[in-house]
């Protein structure tokens, strides 16, 4: 079964063309690796310069062989070198009953 899931990413000092470069290819990257959903993201930036995403894996299971595979280590390392991931919830916006943020 689908799981939508929510990832809020904290740009480092510099970083954050280099992080929506590799957002514009996280989800093709994921898709060929057969691990997401036909559901295309959702990409926007809060207020605080956060970027977040939104998207579908196809199962529980797709999220457990993304932890494994080769490809996908190898692009989760270069976001690593671009941006911390943060909790939705660190999110200023996501405290409001509808959280509004710009898309990208």
């Amino acid at each position: 079964m689908e799981r939508i899931v929510i990832v809020a990413y904290k740009p480092l000092a510099g970083k954050e063309a280099e992080l929506r470069s590799l957002m514009e290819t996280h989800w093709s990257t994921l898709n060929e690796q057969g691990l997401v959903s036909d559901r295309r993201p959702i990409t926007c930036q809060s207020a605080d310069g956060s970027l977040i995403e939104v998207f579908g894996w196809k199962s529980k299971e797709a999220i457990e062989q993304a932890h494994i595979n080769a490809a996908v280590q190898e692009m989760w390392g270069k976001f690593a070198q671009v941006c911390e991931y943060i909790p939705i919830a660190n999110v200023a916006e996501s405290s409001n009953l509808f959280s509004e943020f710009e898309p990208f």
